[in-house]
């Protein structure tokens, strides 16, 4: 049973944490609320969030911070007022924990939009309390961002979908990725692994996986793209292979993108969807870059609740399977350094040893 007032993670004290330098400490969760659960952690995945927020490349970090939004484990404390969780559920949390559930986004179903949403780590609940993520024993979220397991997911294997695998589902799904559409994937790590995959499942004519380099290529083919783009090594890809795409979803987290030349790739009335997060500016394009074609710059931000529920069990249904690799949690701090050095294929998936048996349930 989860203590009330202490729980245990790895700690990121300052801006160096992710060089390896997190702790083993106890740290004082949110006050427990009605509406909150407990969760006894089994498998938290390792996201280039984490590595950004550790060394507060996005802005300044609250620290000490407790890093991982790809949670799974089980319940071990209900809120009174909590009616779709019990006790013993296996259950993932994404990287959203809080919204106020009554402005207009969040009423519309897209609470991860909501001017007051809440990260599940590095953020401020409403009574002054942080938020502290999943490199833990435990973990105390509102119930609303708790989202059940489907029996046909294995814990690490559902693990990143909570933040990598929406991340890339969403907007895949509300642009209309399916039988027919032709879509390519910028980026070919924990996040654009799950967009192959998603692709090749949601049936999409043409998967194309564009990186800078083509030693991926082999390992992107096995996870179903029906082509491959090497920036730095195929003379004139965006000459040769233009217009060729109705959709494009881009998940580095490098400014440093060829970001006129993915946008030659796209058909007339075209869409390209950031999802991947630079801790620097976009590069600078020409408008006619857009006009020529009349296609279209967005971006997407993880999802909604509602989304995570429908993404894990359409993986549950179509057999998608990341690719990863478990790694003991109190090996976090190496984890985290292979991470950022890109030695992950695809993605790192921290577990809890004393819950490693009960997660296969």
């Amino acid at each position: 049973m989860s203590s009330s007032n202490e729980f245990h993670g790895w700690l990121g004290r300052d801006n160096k944490a992710a060089e390896g330098n997190m702790t083993w400490s106890s740290f004082k969760p949110k006050s427990f609320s009605p509406i909150d659960v407990d969760i006894k952690i089994s498998h938290c995945g390792i996201c280039g969030s984490d590595i950004h927020t550790l060394r507060s490349g996005w802005g300044n970090t609250r620290y000490p911070v407790c890093v991982g939004h790809e949670i799974v484990g089980h319940v071990v404390r209900v809120g009174d007022q909590v009616k779709h969780l019990k006790f013993g559920d296996r259950v993932g949390v994404g990287a959203q924990a809080f919204s106020c559930l009554e402005c207009e986004d969040c009423k519309a179903g897209l609470e991860q939009h909501c001017g007051k949403m809440i990260g599940t780590y590095n953020g401020k609940y409403p009574d002054g309390s942080f938020s502290m993520g999943g490199y833990a024993d435990y973990a105390r979220v509102p119930a609303h961002f708790t989202i059940k397991i489907p029996a046909g997911l294995k814990s690490e294997d559902a693990a990143p979908m909570m933040c990598g695998g929406i991340t890339v589902y969403s907007p895949l799904k509300k642009n209309g990725a399916g039988p027919g559409k032709r879509v390519g994937i910028v980026g070919l790590g924990g996040l654009g692994h799950f967009g192959v995959l998603f692709a090749k499942a949601m049936g999409c004519e043409k998967v194309v996986a564009i990186s800078r380099r083509r030693n991926k290529e082999k390992d992107a083919r096995t996870m179903g793209a029906t082509d491959y783009i090497a920036t730095s090594e195929d003379e004139k890809w965006a000459r040769k292979h233009s217009q060729s795409l109705d959709l494009i979803i881009s998940t580095v987290s490098s400014p440093d993108m060829p970001l006129e030349s993915y946008l030659r790739l796209l058909t007339t009335n075209g869409t390209f969807i950031q999802v991947g997060a630079p801790e620097d500016k976009l590069p600078r394009f020409g408008a006619y870059s857009l006009i020529q074609k009349g296609v279209k710059i967005g971006g997407s931000n993880i999802g909604s609740p509602k989304d995570i529920e429908e993404m894990l069990n359409f993986a549950a249904e179509k057999g998608v399977k990341p690719w990863i690799e478990q790694r003991n949690m109190k090996d976090a701090n190496k984890s985290v350094v292979d991470m950022e050095d890109g030695k992950a294929r695809y993605r790192y998936v921290l577990v809890n040893a004393d819950q490693e048996g009960r997660a296969k349930l």
